[in-house]
């Protein structure tokens, strides 16, 4: 497949971190887990937690206002916003594309809210690509949210044990039509329905009202037994099989992959990916001092790694993400120039 005309390229990323951390000591005292299990086993140094203002539709303003500012554009040319961030979010029951139009001033845009939970940004980059190429009116997509789900876990509840690195920030990312570089290509999506009941805040919706205004929303696992074993027979092979069928589909060859953007998972799993891909540890970048910031460990990953020197011109990406539910997702990026 050429990608030499009608290129969608990424214009730029914005990514906000709150400073605020909760540290694996903390986190330890809180779940009465050994430290060494919590640096070790789940590989977190310390995750990022909101200040007062850090809801997930702020924050998704200021990485918007940080990607926009590494560019010339001005948001009167966005021609569509997607909120890419959380259903929790300020307010239930909301579209907050439309909030972002409002506080960016993007006047000309408009918006619509998309979820598939921690694969979300991902997935969005497709569904943008795709109405670019439809739609001779959509030539800049702002793709934008925040996340904060580390306010829905327990740290009481060892039912959550593998959520305990549910962080906090905000993620964008411009896409232009016909720019020809960051260019992206084919994104691969699985999900399985098998997995749809077994991540959920349980109460606060129609079917479980919460019984007082004062009852918390958290997140809980309601098969975590079964849970284990189906996601043991095709998490990783997912995985792999999403960032392969990316590749090939976008015409490229795994032996050429220089980096790949995934998001914080136990280190186990992080080395396993790489090794199977034939990837260093240099060719990613493991987030522990942040944990895991939803859908935007991708873009986060991807920003530090330009920082670093970890991706120039030419180098071919793949971003992978996974998302409750369950849902994988992989996307193959030609970053610099394309020649």
């Amino acid at each position: 497949m050429s990608y030499l005309n009608n290129t969608i390229g990424i214009r730029a990323i914005g990514t906000y971190i709150p400073e605020g951390r909760l540290t694996a000591e903390e986190i330890a005292e809180k779940s009465g887990l050994p430290p060494l299990v919590i640096k070790e086993k789940m590989g977190i140094e310390s995750i990022a937690i909101p200040a007062r203002k850090d809801h997930p539709v702020a924050m998704g303003v200021k990485a918007a206002q940080i990607a926009l500012e590494k560019t010339n554009l001005h948001p009167s040319e966005i021609d569509l916003i997607i909120y890419v961030g959380e259903e929790y979010k300020e307010y239930p029951v909301w579209t907050a594309a439309i909030e972002l139009q409002r506080q960016l001033q993007a006047s000309k845009a408009w918006g619509f809210d998309i979820s598939m939970r921690c694969g979300t940004s991902v997935m969005a980059m497709k569904v943008a690509k795709g109405l670019m190429e439809t739609d001779e009116r959509i030539n800049t997509v702002l793709l934008a949210g925040g996340y904060r789900n580390g306010d829905l876990i327990d740290f009481q509840n060892p039912r959550t044990r593998f959520m305990y690195n549910l962080a906090c920030g905000g993620g964008a990312c411009i896409l232009q039509k016909d720019l020809a570089e960051n260019v992206v290509m084919e994104t691969e999506v699985i999900t399985d329905g098998r997995f749809s009941r077994d991540v959920l805040v349980t109460k606060g919706g129609s079917l479980h009202p919460l019984d007082s205004p004062e009852e918390a929303m958290k997140l809980d696992v309601t098969d975590p037994d079964g849970m284990k074993k189906r996601l043991e027979e095709v998490s990783l092979k997912n995985f792999l099989q999403v960032i392969r069928q990316s590749l090939t589909r976008s015409g490229q060859k795994q032996e050429d992959l220089d980096y790949l953007g995934i998001l914080h998972m136990k280190p186990s799993a992080h080395n396993y990916v790489l090794g199977q891909l034939g990837l260093t540890e240099e060719q990613s970048i493991y987030l522990k001092d942040i944990g895991h910031v939803g859908q935007f460990d991708q873009w986060i990953s991807l920003e530090r790694a330009v920082d670093q020197r970890k991706v120039t011109d030419g180098s071919l990406i793949a971003l992978v993400s996974a998302g409750i539910a369950y849902a994988w997702a992989a996307t193959t990026i030609r970053w610099g120039r394309w020649s």
